[in-house]
């Protein structure tokens, strides 16, 4: 057996254990560990398939930023999770129906589905020829030639729903001290000092 063959199932099988293990792990701070190792072994497919700029987004992106934030959330937030088991089995009968249409839909579709017979072509047709150029570069150029408006229409779509989170999350406490910068650019020498006169021997 070759090496690359060895190491695709190897890649493969760690990353459906994982997948697995997350949806199955009672504690949830095992399950976003179990996660990061499923975006590794992601990361690793993609480089036994010569993509790798982006098993480097999925090493950088998901598990440097998306699986750490997960982690940390999971770690700091006091959350009583016998309290949401308890609430999901109250749902599960819902859930399963859920479950099941999707799995018949998908089994709907996937038993209809065809490759094309001129799909190879279509695919050679879009990207050029990976003795040519670096596949990183032909991702660049596609990215910002032919597909720069649904590049940037994706990223106004991501940024529109990072300042929604940020809008619907935002909460003002009372008896929260928050800093206004304008308040302290404005203030002057009077509303800064109060001056005090201590008579002697009376002390502050």
């Amino acid at each position: 057996m070759a090496v690359a063959t060895l190491a695709f199932y190897l890649f493969a099988c760690t990353a459906v254990a994982a997948g697995a293990l997350v949806v199955l792990a009672r504690n949830p701070v095992h399950s976003v560990l179990w996660l990061i190792l499923a975006f590794f072994s992601s990361a690793g497919l993609f480089v036994l398939m010569g993509a790798e700029f982006v098993a480097m987004l999925m090493v950088i992106v998901y598990v440097g930023a998306v699986a750490v934030l997960f982690l940390f959330v999971v770690m700091m937030l006091d959350v009583d999770f016998s309290e949401l088991k308890a609430g999901m089995a109250q749902y599960m009968p819902v859930g399963l129906l859920i479950g099941v249409v999707i799995l018949v839909q998908l089994g709907l579709v996937f038993g209809e589905w065809a490759i094309a017979g001129h799909a190879p072509e279509m695919r050679a047709a879009i990207a050029p020829a990976p003795e040519d150029v670096h596949n990183t570069a032909a991702l660049g150029q596609l990215i910002y030639t032919r597909y720069v408006m649904l590049f940037q229409l994706a990223g106004a779509v991501l940024f529109v729903a990072m300042v929604g989170a940020i809008v619907l999350t935002l909460r003002h406490r009372e008896g929260v001290k928050r800093q206004d910068v304008l308040t302290q650019i404005h203030r002057t020498r009077d509303e800064a000092i109060e001056l005090k006169d201590i008579k002697p021997g009376q002390g502050i």
